[in-house]
């Protein structure tokens, strides 16, 4: 067994934590770093396979030293000619190599280039002897891999067969109908995917929010928040922050956010939650109020409902307020990265109004000019604020805003993991409120297009497709894509939003879009 002075940084071992459910459970753990304190030894501890905000500082008598993993050493690279260099290939690989360049045209021609050919899109009900009612039924199938749409991994009761490449790829703009069997049948409805851009759709059980080879793209230095991960070493990985008093809470940053270093070292970092500076004591901190003005974020208030209030805030006319709402929210935010030039962005704050003031609940910041129809570049809720609805009040308001714009908008990638569930959840709500308000005209099935979908939310169509997808909707019935809505996905809608209490209401929006083309507006 190993000692306790043997540990060092790279090592692997189980360490002991109490799980959801407080049971004790010996998860893998790396060693980042190794501090000494009066003598005792203390680990910082990133849990294979867990979350970041996970990671802590740990003592000895939670390390299993058994079951220790030394890091192995580096090979060095071999030199030529005294210097460092390359490998030398072999022929195996200069094989490899030849062969993938010469696949290179190949796969070009078969990156989908060919214009989609329309389909209509017929909708039906789910019933449990509906197939029995239509002779010769044919069982549903996904949609085919040329399309758009990735396949869909979830488990499903049916038999699924394999779509032939040549089948047809969903249009745009074909209409779908829905039809009633029986007096009791739900309603149905349908849906097209969107023209294919470099990335994927947004898949079912995973991010796809990475190129298609499956190496991120660098983010691009005006305006994208996006983190490659290229700047990351031993300190950023760490949480360097204790805990932050913000108003009548306190906060336990989750990830590294770049303070100033003297202030890395305190118990407490102070902060004043209506202009976010920070301060070493709390003695710094009454004095600051003393001085403020503020009882409310700077800026523009463009809606109020309630208690619930929305700022806008110009980067560039704010800029002191926007750096330090960044450096907040990066205790929070692992996956973007921090750039002071807040410039190219606006800023939206959501509070909440009392007695003293308002304060702030959480925010969203987006670019002034995107090239990607990004409505989103950042978005958060702070943990105090969590887990009571405003995260899906806070991407309603981006898409309300899309609105007015007359434009569909779509988050930045990648999601972080909380971020995607939120999205996703709202995606399928929304879209499911809209199919279930259709009804028949005149006896005639109701119809709906994609197009139309995206137009009336303003979400992206590739994400009313890949929620259509991640709900397990479409299948594949007669020559025609369907949508099929069950019992079981209608009675959970309906559940799920009694309990969504919050809601943006448009009448109290008061907000003019700004062309942002023109520099003098900056």
């Amino acid at each position: 067994m190993a000692e306790v002075g043997e540990i060092i940084e790279g090592c692997r071992l189980p360490v002991l934590r109490r799980n959801q459910d407080n049971e004790d459970e010996w998860p893998l753990a790396e060693i980042l770093s190794v501090k000494d304190i009066n003598g005792r030894k203390l680990f910082y501890v990133h849990y294979i396979d867990f979350n970041k905000r996970l990671d802590e500082w740990v003592t000895h008598e939670r390390l299993d030293l058994k079951k220790i993993q030394f890091p192995k050493k580096e090979a060095k690279t071999p030199t030529k000619n005294g210097l460092p260099g390359s490998r030398p290939g072999s022929p195996e690989r200069e094989v490899r190599k030849t062969l993938d360049l010469s696949l290179q045209p190949a796969s070009a021609q078969a990156s989908g280039k060919t214009l989609p050919i329309p389909v209509q899109i017929t909708l039906r009900f789910n019933l449990p002897k509906e197939r029995e009612a239509i002779p010769g039924g044919e069982p549903d199938q996904p949609l085919s891999s040329s399309s758009c749409l990735q396949p869909n991994h979830r488990s499903t009761k049916r038999k699924v067969e394999v779509v032939s490449p040549a089948t047809p790829v969903l249009s745009e703009t074909a209409p779908a109908s829905v039809f009633p069997q029986n007096g009791s049948a739900r309603r149905a409805v349908a849906a097209q995917p969107g023209r294919k851009r470099k990335s994927n759709c947004l898949g079912t059980d995973e991010d796809s929010q990475d190129s298609s080879d499956g190496i991120p793209s660098a983010p691009r230095m005006t305006g994208s928040l996006v983190s490659d991960r290229s700047h990351d070493d031993i300190v950023t990985r760490m949480k360097n922050i204790e805990c932050i008093e913000l108003g009548r809470h306190r906060l336990k940053p989750w990830y590294f956010s770049p303070y100033p270093q003297e202030l890395t070292t305190l118990p407490v970092l102070y902060l004043c939650e209506f202009c976010l500076k920070y301060g070493r004591s709390l003695k710094c901190l009454q004095r600051h109020l003393t001085k403020c003005d503020l009882r409310h974020p700077p800026g523009n208030e463009i809606y109020r409902k309630g208690t619930i209030s929305f700022f806008e805030i110009d980067g560039r006319k704010n800029k002191s307020y926007s750096q330090n709402l960044c450096l907040l929210a990066k205790c929070f935010l692992d996956h973007k990265t921090l750039y002071y030039d807040t410039d190219p962005f606006l800023f939206y704050v959501m509070t909440e109004y009392d007695c003293k003031g308002f304060h702030i609940v959480g925010y969203f910041s987006k670019e002034k000019e995107s090239t990607e129809d990004y409505n989103v570049a950042c978005i958060l809720t702070l943990p105090p604020y969590q887990r009571r609805g405003y995260g899906k009040l806070l991407i309603e308001f981006s898409y309300e805003l899309s609105k007015v714009e007359g434009k569909t908008g779509t988050p930045e990638k990648p999601l972080s993991d909380l971020g995607l569930l939120s999205y996703r959840s709202y995606w399928s709500q929304t879209i499911l409120e809209i199919l279930m308000g259709l009804k028949s005209e005149s006896g005639e099935r109701p119809q709906i297009t994609i197009n139309e979908i995206s137009e009336i939310t303003s979400i992206k169509k590739e994400d009313v497709i890949s929620t259509l997808q991640y709900l397990n909707l479409i299948n594949y019935y007669k020559g025609q894509y369907i949508l099929t809505l069950s019992e079981d996905i209608v009675d959970g809608h309906e559940r799920a939003m009694l309990k969504r209490l919050l809601r943006i209401d448009s009448k109290c929006l008061h907000f003019t879009p700004k062309d942002w083309s023109k520099r003098g507006k900056w």
